[in-house]
């Protein structure tokens, strides 16, 4: 069935901005990615079905995420609510009903999401002990009064930074399984500037035992991580961290 609807002019401008907000085109490669797009587009019809496509791709996108996260979806019910709107029909639930049903829906996806975070908890840190107490153990690795481990893969030879400093690094982060949530390669492949208190304790801790110039990989607790908090989709709960540092600088960066 073919269908097609008008946008007011807010929702439509709030849906182009978002996509341009979305959009990270290098300007080197912009005319020949506005080519491509503009020859992809071409094959989905004319400027509204195309506009269409591409709200589809936002909505589907939003439900994929929701997916991955252990929410269920059924489509056949999702369509027929989304045509019944589209057609002006009468729904089968009151606007009342509607939102009690979707109280009742998000305070039971809230409850599986708590189950699983505290589920997650308890396994990472298990991992995690078990990793630190197997890499305590090898050649090289040297533990602190804190619990972090750290290891010298080029000892520096500059200054040497105290916790009120600001310090300039190279760094890559991993989890135990060896999968990069971080570095800064993906902040510009540009070295990164930061406080020294401001930053998880394990960095505190550990940059001081560096000098300019040197190499170290640390090996760091939840407890001098982010503790049993969640950081986005990539670090879950009590997770154990590695992260190889480069200390370039200790002191203010030259503007």
């Amino acid at each position: 069935m073919n269908k097609t609807f008008k946008l007011g002019a807010l929702a439509l401008a709030s849906t182009l901005a978002l996509a341009a907000c979305k959009q990270e085109v290098k300007n080197t490669d912009a005319a020949s990615g506005t080519q491509a797009a503009s020859a992809a587009a071409a094959d989905l019809g004319n400027p509204t079905q195309q506009a269409s496509y591409a709200m589809g791709m936002d909505i589907g996108r939003t439900l994929k995420q929701m997916k991955d996260q252990g929410t269920d979806i059924d489509i056949k019910r999702f369509n027929e609510g989304l045509e019944t709107m589209l057609d002006g029909k009468e729904a089968k639930l009151s606007e009342q009903q509607a939102q009690e049903v979707m109280m009742t829906f998000l305070a039971e996806q809230q409850q599986k999401a708590q189950t699983k975070m505290v589920e997650d908890a308890k396994t990472n840190l298990e991992k995690g002990e078990a990793f630190l107490k197997e890499n305590a153990a090898k050649e090289g690795v040297k533990t602190t009064a804190s619990g972090l481990q750290y290891q010298v893969k080029t000892e520096g030879t500059g200054a040497q930074p105290k916790a009120t400093d600001v310090v300039t690094v190279e760094y890559e982060g991993r989890l135990i399984d060896g999968t990069v949530f971080d570095s800064s390669k993906q902040h510009g492949n540009e070295p990164v500037v930061f406080p020294l208190n401001q930053v998880i304790p394990g960095w505190t801790e550990g940059l001081q035992l560096m000098k300019e110039g040197g190499e170290y990989t640390f090996f760091v607790p939840a407890k001098l991580a982010y503790d049993d908090r969640a950081m986005g989709d990539k670090i879950g709960p009590n997770s154990t961290l590695v992260f190889d540092i480069k200390l370039l600088k200790v002191g203010e960066a030259q503007k």
